[in-house]
């Protein structure tokens, strides 16, 4: 089992229904509505949230996403 399906397995039923949505969304390219933020010293990282989630990608240069984390929003949230 990888990162990111521990970090789901984690989660209430009602948040992981969010994070689907939201990568539905990111895999769309639909985010002019969501909460899209490039993280601070690196080019290609971002971070998206809703509510106490976040979801913590890195996006190439073909517009491939890769999901870096899934995490409620905490004191280690950030740190790569």
């Amino acid at each position: 089992m990888d990162k990111i399906e521990k970090a789901l397995q984690k989660l209430s039923l009602e948040e992981r229904e969010v994070v689907k949505e939201l990568l539905h969304l990111l895999d769309a390219d639909k985010t002019a509505h969501l909460d899209v933020k490039k993280l601070r010293g690196y080019a290609d990282i971002f971070r998206v949230r809703k509510g106490v989630l976040r979801i913590i990608y890195r996006k190439d240069t073909q517009g491939t996403i890769f999901i870096l984390a899934i995490e409620r929003r905490g004191e280690n949230t950030y740190k790569l």
